[in-house]
């Protein structure tokens, strides 16, 4: 069976699409610079919250709300256009959320008035699908409409693809964030009801073989991350891959076995649930174990974050996730970083304030991600992890 598997991978390497990265400033750093992230996270707590509304809602057919998610964090970036002749925008490459959406010229929020928007009357291929949409999320909202048009990514074309216009943006992470829009790569039971997520349109329409894709993020440098859709290129990663099977398909969700320091458990220790998330650089988990990680590496309150003496990140133990039965250790100096405008040193891990799911969740980001090497493989319903070179 494992040769299968090769063999797979092999064969889809032949038709990878690599779609460049770019590492930004995120709106966290922002508004840290600008005296204005105390204020936002007293008013944005992260919340985790993944009640969509139910599929007989007499909402549903006006609006369509997203689980609450918080761009706090992201940092990764690519271009993308949209539409005949083609409109560039940078978006977040997303497996946090299934929906694409940009900034429409009908937007006249503070927001669309400092990035790129979308001009349907200059696409001869753009249709209205006549819908309205509403997506909230943990750090502002969105409203606006349905359309689709042609979609390109790299040398990928989607055509007939939908996606989201908005018409108003509320909330300063939208305002400070370095991307246009969002385009997301998680499962179509997240997305606007009775669209089609761009992966599956892709898949659809020949454009990959088979709806795989991954990432490989750089740790400091701003070039050198990818995204790749159509199959995996070893050259990024050392080791086989370790396939871990999905526990749900909404989000890219697995099954976390422990968190572990010098051998003692410290976190997840019955099991509990993951969900592997480019949109967010942090390692967000419940707010009992993540006191406990502070309390364990010395981490003080500090303006609504957390700071750590920056010698620590020499000195400090791994933290081991071990997942599927096989250990993925995180140094000190990826669960702390230095901000080079104060010289302070910040603890990566972040506390989930609420959650409607009574289960233990962590949320494993960029901090997590730089380090392995991650395929997302839907067809199979799985995500494979490796060494990152």
């Amino acid at each position: 069976m494992k040769w299968l598997v090769i063999l797979g991978l092999v064969a889809l390497s032949d038709c990878l699409v690599m779609i460049p990265l770019t590492k930004v400033k995120s709106v966290r750093e922002s508004l840290r610079e600008k005296g204005l992230l105390k204020n936002f996270l007293k008013e944005h707590p992260y919340n985790m919250i993944q009640n969509l509304l139910s599929k007989n809602s007499s909402h549903v057919q006006k609006f369509s709300y997203q689980p609450l998610r918080n761009y706090l964090d992201m940092v990764y970036v690519g271009n993308i256009s949209i539409g005949t002749p083609p409109q560039q925008f940078s978006v977040v490459f997303d497996t946090g959320s299934s929906d694409l959406w940009v900034p429409s010229i009908y937007c006249k929020s503070k927001a669309c008035v400092t990035h790129r928007s979308f001009n349907p009357s200059h696409s001869s291929t753009f249709h209205d699908r006549g819908k309205s949409i509403k997506l909230e999320y943990g750090s502002g909202k969105m409203s606006g409409f349905l359309g689709q048009d042609t979609v390109r990514i790299g040398q990928l074309t989607s055509t007939g693809q939908a996606f989201g216009l908005s018409k108003e943006e509320t909330g300063k992470a939208f305002e400070h964030a370095i991307f246009d829009g969002i385009l997301g790569l998680a499962y179509p039971s997240i997305a606007i009801k009775g669209t089609t997520t761009v992966i599956d349109n892709l898949k659809k329409q020949d454009q990959i073989s088979e709806p795989v894709f991954a990432f490989y993020l750089s740790s400091d440098k701003e070039e050198g991350s990818v995204v790749m859709f159509g199959g995996v290129d070893k050259k990024y990663y050392k080791g086989d891959l370790k396939w871990v099977p999905l526990t749900q398909t909404s989000y890219w969700q697995i099954a976390l076995d422990r968190i572990t320091c010098r051998g003692r458990v410290i976190g997840c220790p019955r099991g509990c649930q993951a969900i592997v998330d480019t949109g967010t650089s942090m390692l967000h988990g419940p707010s009992k174990a993540v006191a406990k990680i502070h309390s364990l590496i010395n981490a003080k309150h500090f303006e609504k974050e957390y700071v750590v003496p920056c010698n620590a990140r020499k000195a400090l133990p791994d933290i081991v996730f071990t997942i599927n039965n096989v250990d993925y250790p995180v140094p000190a100096q990826a669960y702390i970083r230095k901000n080079a405008n104060n010289n302070r040193c910040y603890s990566t891990f972040e506390e989930i304030m609420d959650t409607l799911n009574q289960r233990e969740i962590w949320i494993l980001g960029d901090v997590f991600l730089r380090l392995y090497f991650t395929v997302y493989d839907e067809g199979q319903n799985r995500i494979g992890l490796a060494q990152a070179t």
